[in-house]
């Protein structure tokens, strides 16, 4: 049986951090569903946002360990689904004629998604949200053609008014 998890891991902002700890979730023998990396508020933190896919033979456990101990880490949060706004983000250009794009913009507006890119064979297509509703809106527009698709990885962040970068950003300043 295996079981998703998303960690938000915050980093120092310097090249390699990233490969560093790819590359230990591949030691490791973890297959990384989603991963998505940005800036933060503070200029000199990142924010690792992993999904992972975990067996129960293989702990997670083992691996947040690890992680917590490379210089570059701060932080490590696992967000459960319940506590953490998850979304993320579908670009697809779907096949489109006179007679299909209005049935296609009906679909749009269903799933409150953008149509960005209108031509005479195709229309492209802005969704968020959550997996499951970009997944379900995408089963919808298959029987039109999807021509194309690109999807960002889950980006994720915890409800209520605590943030992870708070002590994180104090340890970055005396470690400096």
């Amino acid at each position: 049986m295996s079981t998703k998890h998303t960690l938000s891991v915050l980093v120092e902002n310097k090249p390699g951090v990233l490969a560093r700890i790819t590359a230990l979730f591949s030691r490791r023998g973890f297959n990384i569903d989603s991963l998505a990396v940005g800036i933060t508020e503070h200029p000199d933190i990142s924010r690792i946002t992993i999904v992972v896919n975990v067996i129960e033979a293989l702990p997670l456990e083992q691996v947040t360990k690890q992680l917590n101990k490379l210089v570059n880490v701060l932080k490590i949060v696992e967000l459960e689904s319940g506590s953490a706004v998850q979304r993320e983000l579908v670009l697809a250009k779907v096949r489109a004629d006179n007679e299909t794009r209005s049935q296609i913009v009906e679909i749009v507006q269903l799933f409150r998604a953008k149509t960005v890119d209108v031509s005479p064979e195709a229309v492209t297509i802005e969704a968020t949200g959550s997996s499951d509703k970009l997944e379900a809106m995408l089963k919808m527009l298959e029987p039109f053609g999807i021509k194309e698709l690109v999807q960002s990885g889950t980006i994720a962040i915890g409800r209520g008014s605590r943030s992870i970068t708070d002590r994180s950003l104090r340890a970055l300043d005396r470690s400096a």
